[in-house]
């Protein structure tokens, strides 16, 4: 049996929720990354949704240091300071898998969008995607296919010293297209949108592509709520484990009503934590409720995240 992996998947929504994304601050990235130095274990694997290279977005009110330098970079230095506050000295190893870049010149990007995995010193990390993530955007029914926000999935294979790899597949599916009769007639929405239907697909062919065996997890933002279409065919058709519900014992019902995320009143169930069938969940601890008050992260992004630890059976 392998030793217990902490993962924690988390949308920090380009480090800009108090601006309501509209601009990244320094006071944003510093409590995120002040409330994962808290964490204890420390998790060994950290997946992030809604990170930025560099852009106007990302620097008007968090001016870069050096040139080039990228809001991923900021942040790692952030949460090394906020370690080296407690004591401790462990260092973490980035990397950035870019999605979309929206530009009004060359070399003038507006926001950019894009996945970070932070791996621990402690874990070996085999290989990555970094330089050609997989996109698995579905864009036949957007009205201009190359306007189409590119949605990805990031892969990561990494292990402990002396034991067997986890692939890693971190991602962020699009919302319902409003092209779409579901759209209008689906009151839920969220997970019935054909065209998120289609990217459920293509993630589901990757993984089963390039994972190397049974010890893999899926983390993300996948925009679908517990018994949607996606959903279902996620858990399923490709069988892969909701670890948080097979954990607390919820059905799709109870998952429903614990929210992950949140818009105005609002309060929905949309990030998850799938696995293979080689892979256990030990623990959520740290996971808490979208808007729960006592949570470590309340009002840090419009999601919260999902901190999980995983063993072989």
């Amino acid at each position: 049996m392998s030793s217990p992996v902490r993962v924690l998947s988390y949308n920090v929504r380009y480090f800009g929720h108090t601006t309501r994304g509209i601009a990244s601050t320094a006071k944003a990235m510093g409590a995120i990354a002040q409330a994962i130095a808290m964490l204890d274990p420390l998790p060994e694997i950290l997946c992030f949704q809604e990170v930025e290279t560099s852009s106007l977005r990302s620097t008007l009110a968090h001016p870069i240091s050096r040139a080039g330098e990228t809001q991923l970079e900021r942040f790692v230095g952030m949460l090394h300071a906020a370690l080296a506050h407690r004591g401790l000295r462990d260092v973490y190893a980035a990397h950035y898998f870019p999605a979309h870049a929206y530009r009004i010149a060359r070399g003038a990007e507006v926001y950019t969008t894009g996945l970070a995995v932070l791996a621990h010193e402690s874990c070996v990390v085999d290989h990555h995607n970094a330089r050609a993530p997989a996109d698995i955007t579905h864009r036949r029914m957007h009205p201009i296919p190359h306007l189409k926000q590119t949605r990805i999935c990031a892969h990561v294979r990494f292990r402990r010293k002396r034991e067997p790899p986890i692939d890693l597949f971190n991602t962020h599916m699009s919302l319902p297209s409003t092209l779409s009769r579901a759209f209008w007639v689906e009151p839920k929405r969220m997970g019935w949108g054909p065209n998120q239907l289609e990217e459920a697909k293509n993630l589901a062919r990757f993984v089963d592509a390039h994972r190397a065996s049974d010890r893999f997890v899926i983390v993300g933002d996948f925009n679908s709520l517990p018994g949607s279409p996606v959903y279902r065919y996620l858990t399923t058709e490709c069988e892969f484990t909701d670890g948080f519900a097979l954990h607390h014992e919820m059905d799709e019902e109870a998952l429903v009503k614990w929210p992950t995320a949140g818009f105005l009143r609002m309060r929905m169930h949309l990030d998850h934590v799938f696995s293979g069938p080689a892979l256990r969940w030990i623990d959520f601890d740290g996971t808490t409720r979208f808007g729960d008050r006592e949570g470590a992260f309340r009002g840090l992004s419009d999601h919260t995240p999902i901190i999980g630890r995983c063993a072989s059976w």
